[in-house]
């Protein structure tokens, strides 16, 4: 249904290779999931199948087959993109701004089962309200119920998980593994890529993010991190074997040589001797090259990807009987509006406190109102992960230079941090906004890191980082000696690192572990 062959971008202002040589075929019941590390290509591989010619700042090679299928697509950024526009607009209309054709009214007679599909009750809809007025979960539902009225051959999902509730996850979860049509999507769900995908496509970057590399494997999730793993790990044994006997060879070969070498010096009085040395000399010579060709065809040592080095400075800390938040019976509200009530929270010294709840339930507005009161108290330094990175990074700014005036690092040193989290130079000289969010992301941790705060509040930190950064994230989180209060989904993140949890409710906190 769909044949990428040797599928080469590049970033046209850079000359950067972003993936090489990529090729994949995918079929009916083919869930693939494409992993690498932030900011290395896999979104516009999403949008290259969709239409290249949309893509501007690539170049693009090799072939996307794809005659007679209709693609599915859903973007990463679909409330940014829809907020200004209703509900009814947003399922019947290709784009933004434009009009509902006469024709598109036809889709409405799948509604009622698209929805029920979707899990999104009928009786919830109203077309007339803006898709900015939808929670997270919902506008993933309905963009995917979008996607069901076109009746596509092939979905392609560009990080779904965002912004999800656990709840809607598990939907999630339970759609990719039902549809049959052939899936491609990007999650930063380690839990999700394992309980779903059946292949793997791979983009990484080595050699200091200047050598493209693009694997594609028909496995599981951790099939794969496995298999990589011990098949890198065996080639670099065999590779780092072959220096190892060659080396002992040479230096050998070495001793011989310098030893024939001062007997054929010392040898000009006797031309028997001379002329077996000299044949001596040849034949080494001889092996020297047959040595030689050996080295040529040694094996590369695999270099690995980068991981990223981030950590908080060990002298944070905070005594265990230090209270850092006391809510007892407080209500929450929005002018006059309620939002919460019944709130009883009490957090003490270096706690770390996972905050789950539904889609839409007031959780990031509770966080925000934490942040503003912990602001209040002057022995706690608190940092603030928002999920709106533009709250945080001014969009028309370099990031080097956002990093640079809230830090008083001189900018080498700054640099080198950036660099720590797999930035290119140029890359650290892009506006904000033309970074992507993993790397939005990373650039917010380590502001924080630069801050040294010693009370943590997080709005889904992990939400655009790859599986493959998590592990550090999710060990320098844990090994933080400050307070972490945080909002998340993220199954394994909560397991690794958090002490408790709690879920917000209508009704007020509830704790559940």
């Amino acid at each position: 249904m769909l044949e990428v062959r040797n599928l080469t971008i590049r970033k046209t202002a850079e000359r950067r290779t972003l993936l090489a040589n990529l090729s994949f075929t995918m079929n009916l019941g083919d869930k693939f999931a494409i992993i690498g590390l932030e900011g290395i290509g896999k979104s516009t591989l999403l949008k290259a199948i969709m239409n290249k010619e949309d893509l501007t700042y690539v170049e693009i090679e090799g072939s996307i087959h794809k005659k007679n299928v209709k693609i599915g697509y859903l973007p990463q950024n679909l409330r940014d993109l829809w907020r200004e526009e209703t509900i009814l607009s947003f399922l019947l209309t290709e784009h933004p701004c434009s009009e509902i054709k006469p024709e598109s009214y036809a889709k409405l007679a799948l509604l009622e089962k698209v929805l029920r599909r979707v899990q999104f009750p009928l009786e919830q809809l109203d077309e007339n309200r803006f898709v900015q007025n939808h929670s997270g979960g919902e506008i993933v539902k309905l963009g995917i119920a979008k996607m069901l009225l076109d009746e596509p051959d092939i979905f392609l999902l560009d990080e779904p998980t965002n912004d999800l509730d656990l709840e809607t996850i598990l939907f999630l979860e339970d759609f990719i593994l039902q549809e049959t049509k052939p899936i491609l999507f990007i999650s930063h769900d380690e839990a999700l890529l394992e309980h779903t995908a059946n292949g793997i496509i791979h983009l990484t970057q080595t050699h200091k993010n200047t050598k493209a590399i693009s694997v594609y494997q028909k496995l599981n999730y951790r099939e794969y991190i496995e298999s990589r793993t011990q098949s890198l790990n065996a080639q670099e044994m065999v590779a780092r074997k072959q220096r190892a006997t060659h080396e002992r060879k040479m230096e050998r070969f070495r001793q011989v040589y310098q030893r024939v070498e001062h007997l054929q010096n010392q040898a000009v009085r006797n031309p028997t001797q001379g002329r077996l040395l000299k044949k001596k000399i040849h034949s080494l010579k001889s092996t020297e090259a047959r040595y030689q060709k050996e080295k040529e065809r040694f094996l590369d040592i695999p270099e690995r990807e980068e991981q990223i080095n981030l950590f908080f400075d060990s002298t944070i800390s905070l005594p265990n009987n230090k209270q850092v938040l006391l809510m007892e019976s407080e209500i929450f509200r929005i002018q006059d509006k309620i939002l919460l009530e019944n709130i009883n929270l009490n957090i003490k010294g270096p706690e770390k406190v996972a905050l789950i709840g539904k889609n839409g339930v007031g959780k990031t507005t509770f966080l925000k109102s934490v942040y503003q009161r912990l602001l209040q108290q002057p022995s706690i330094r608190v940092g603030y992960m928002s999920q709106d990175y533009e709250e945080l990074l001014p969009a028309n700014e370099s990031i080097l230079s956002i990093l640079t005036s809230s830090s008083s690092l001189e900018e080498h040193r700054i640099r080198t941090l950036l660099g720590a989290l797999n930035f290119t130079t140029e890359e650290m000289l892009y506006e904000s906004k033309d970074l992507s969010g993993g790397q939005k992301a990373k650039c917010i941790l380590l502001k924080l890191v630069l801050e040294s705060p010693n009370v943590l509040l997080l709005d889904e930190p992990t939400r655009n980082l790859s599986p493959l950064s998590l592990p550090v994230i999710q060990l320098m989180l844990k090994q933080y000696k400050g307070c972490i209060f945080c909002v998340t989904h993220d199954r394994n993140f909560i397991e690794s690192v958090f002490d408790s949890i709690y879920e917000l409710t209508p009704k007020g906190l509830i704790r559940i572990d």
